[in-house]
């Protein structure tokens, strides 16, 4: 007797059965400009959007989104993009990439079950923004909760990785920058004392500001709590620098001769203060302070939020740096980095044949979703803000009953 249809597939291996069920999805995003204050990057290059065009896929470009990272609107047409002035008509696209969460302002012009990539910045976020995406039935998708295949988050560690370079390159710069500097050649040169750096934390920030540092000739000394991370950071850096758990008389004794101290201290809410006003008085006339986790707070007792257009301030005649997002000063690299990121996600995300199925084969992807349909996920978020969440397995087979 001949097989139907049906029973020849039920005969089939289940890896077999899962690939037949596999239909490539075409892709439609929307890339608006960023409205968030002092935010220059684009989540996509010219030759990411071109790759993804080449693969059938459609990207609407509001015009301007690029600019500040200077990318032209010539150049992502000449990749393929569509690009328009109506903001409203890229917000209407089925799938939206912003490096900035969405604003309440932005909600109104989303459509309803619209799949939105960015980051989401939880310490800005209130319960406002989780109702607007409830309201819209959103899927969202975080940058800095998407894991990679080895368990690491891609877009947090690049970022860091810049803003630890960032934060030397910086100290360089105001060194010799304006009448209070000191005049000093971040360097070692022959017959000269080498410039003294104090990195404030051992994590991924501390380690390139650390490989920087000792690159252009410096000494470095490095403190953290975490002998692991301190082993760790020697391990990456090859050789042998001064590490040392925060005990606050060799801390003091490291700042009174540094010439550039950096804070790169993370903790679970706020960023711990581990320099009093004290320690900054007793440091060098014309030192640097360059406080990269001003993010979370800020771990010099001195620190204040500044900007990229003013980002300096004089106080017990150390210069201080505390521009937060020290990424989005270096906005086509920091741009780079990103769309090198998220480009191969979503083509995977096609190739699986949409989110749903893309977040049931990869476990990376399918960390970085928040609100499925509206609906809470992240049981850290929900514990946060007091919100309920839910499993997103079980809200999957909800919906397919």
């Amino acid at each position: 007797m001949a097989l139907t249809p049906f029973s020849k597939s039920q005969l089939l291996p289940q890896e077999e059965k899962l690939e037949i069920s596999k239909q490539r999805s075409a892709l439609f995003i929307g890339i608006p400009k960023e409205s968030s204050y002092q935010e220059r990057r684009i989540c996509l290059t010219p030759d990411a959007v071109n790759s993804l065009v080449a693969e059938g896929h459609r990207v609407m470009i509001e015009s301007g989104a690029g600019l500040s990272a200077s990318y032209s609107d010539k150049e992502f047409s000449d990749a393929g993009a569509e690009i328009t002035a109506d903001t409203k008509k890229v917000f209407g696209c089925p799938m939206l990439l912003k490096i900035s969460p969405l604003t309440l302002e932005e909600f109104e012009l989303v459509n309803p079950e619209t799949i939105v990539l960015s980051a989401i910045q939880l310490k800005t976020r209130n319960k406002d923004y989780f109702e607007a995406l409830s309201k819209k039935k959103i899927t969202a998708l975080a940058f800095e909760y998407i894991k990679d295949e080895d368990g690491t988050f891609p877009a947090v560690k690049s970022l860091s990785e810049i803003a630890g370079i960032a934060s030397v390159l910086i100290a360089s710069e105001l060194m010799i920058n304006n009448q209070f500097g000191k005049g000093l050649l971040f360097g070692n040169i022959t017959g000269v004392p080498p410039t003294e750096v104090v990195i404030l934390g051992a994590g991924t920030v501390g380690e390139f500001a650390a490989k920087s540092a000792l690159g252009l000739g410096a000494s470095v000394k490095v403190f953290d709590n975490s002998i692991t991370k301190l082993r760790r950071l020697q391990n990456n850096l090859n050789q042998r620098i001064f590490t040392s758990t925060i005990q606050q008389k060799a801390l003091l004794k490291a700042l009174r001769r540094c010439d550039v101290a950096i804070g790169a201290m993370r903790g679970k809410e706020r960023c711990p203060v581990v320099v009093s006003e004290t320690m900054v008085e007793l440091m060098k006339k014309g030192s640097v302070i360059v406080d990269v986790s001003i993010d979370t707070g800020g771990c010099f007792e001195t620190s204040e939020v500044t900007t990229h257009e003013k980002p300096t301030f004089i106080n017990h005649d150390v210069i201080h740096y505390c521009v937060p997002n020290i990424p989005s000063r270096y906005s086509k690299t920091a741009s780079l980095s990103i769309s090198n990121i998220i480009t191969p996600f979503l083509l995977q995300i096609a190739e699986d044949g949409g989110i749903e199925r893309a977040i049931r084969y990869n476990n990376g992807l399918k960390h970085g979703v928040y609100t499925y349909h509206g609906i809470l996920t992240n049981k850290a978020i929900g514990e946060w803000f007091n919100l309920q969440d839910n499993d997103l397995l079980r809200i999957k087979k909800m919906m397919q009953l």
